[in-house]
């Protein structure tokens, strides 16, 4: 069964002057239930509001967003407040993610209040089974937030979101504001609770060893568009995006098996999404790209496997040899 299925979403914004932020701009995914689906990228590249987009937090422009067998795309008033108890977000920042003036108790009750889940007891059973489940002790409900620190914050982010048993949880960059320490803790609790519930994770990170560690599947994305997806071992030991490559060969590590790899450094800045070019849109901080990559934008093309890349040189020699130079040593799972 598919958690969510994605179908050419569009994500534009009017930018003034008749002019559209192309923001997302044509991208499609699946994420079988019970499996981690990493969205990475850049700062920029669109993988935030394609994810708030899936989450209806962000009206999408066009396309299809499934959950299950309902489009969300096309849900309004209750209906809409009805899907939302399969699909909730853990924010970025576990500081600003939650009401300073509110018990984290009540925060964590708050979505069975509003979607009038169960009696008044049952409630307060369900958030006291919440905080047991993500590490906290039940007297801890009333005190505020401000009396916690970021890795527990973040613990009173995921018990809320999973309050209602959802079937999909977004998880947009939910370790990037926290010590590297405390990242570990998080992750693991967030790959215990899918081993244990059969959660689903849309999982956002600008970190490939962060997703490397969680999830199933993972797509990269630039400028708006996925140029790369793959299986987590079809990424890491056999990238065939010229980006994809930059991105791995930036995070030197025991756990990619990269350490002593030679980064790949990019050069310039990204175009502007209100005008992407007409051919590939990472061609001009390419170093393989040629006249045809400029002119003629590549569409993401099997490859072998569940791997597909949109790359006109993905195959050529020089580009497969720069691959073999990357990974040499990488592990093989």
């Amino acid at each position: 069964m598919t958690a969510l299925s994605v179908r050419d979403l569009k994500v534009h914004f009017p930018a003034g002057k008749g002019k559209v932020v192309h923001a997302v701009d044509g991208v499609s995914f699946d994420i079988p239930e019970g499996t981690a689906f990493g969205l990475v990228g850049e700062s920029g590249s669109g993988k935030t509001t394609a994810a708030l987009a899936c989450a209806r937090l962000v009206e999408a422009t066009a396309g299809e967003v499934r959950l299950g067998e309902t489009d969300i795309t096309t849900l309004a008033g209750d209906a809409m407040r009805r899907a939302r108890r399969d699909i909730q977000v853990v924010f970025q920042d576990p500081y600003a993610s939650l009401n300073p003036r509110e018990r984290v108790g009540a925060i964590v009750r708050r979505p069975l209040d509003l979607m009038k889940v169960g009696t008044p007891a049952e409630r307060e059973a369900r958030v006291d089974e919440l905080f047991a489940t993500v590490g906290l002790r039940p007297d801890q409900k009333a005190l505020f937030p401000h009396q916690f620190s970021g890795g527990q914050r973040q613990r009173i982010g995921i018990a809320r979101a999973l309050a209602t048993h959802p079937k999909l949880i977004v998880c947009d960059e939910p370790v990037s504001a926290l010590d590297v320490a405390i990242q570990a803790q998080i992750l693991n609790l967030l790959a215990r609770l899918k081993a244990e519930m059969g959660l689903s994770y849309l999982f956002i990170s600008h970190d490939l060893a962060v997703v490397q560690h969680l999830c199933d599947r993972i797509a990269v994305m630039y400028l708006g568009q996925i140029v790369e997806t793959g299986s987590r071992r079809e990424i890491f030991t056999s990238p065939m995006h010229p980006y994809t490559m930059a991105l791995i060969s930036a995070v030197p590590s025991p756990e990619t098996g990269l350490a002593g790899v030679e980064r790949i450094r990019l050069q310039g800045d990204p175009p502007s999404p209100i005008a992407p070019p007409p051919g590939c849109r990472f061609a001009g901080r390419c170093t393989f790209a040629t006249d045809h990559c400029s002119k003629v934008a590549p569409v993401l093309t099997a490859t072998g496997g569940n791997h597909a890349v949109a790359c006109h040189r993905a195959q050529d020699a020089e580009v497969a040899a720069a691959r073999n130079a990357l990974v040499q040593g990488a592990p093989s799972g």
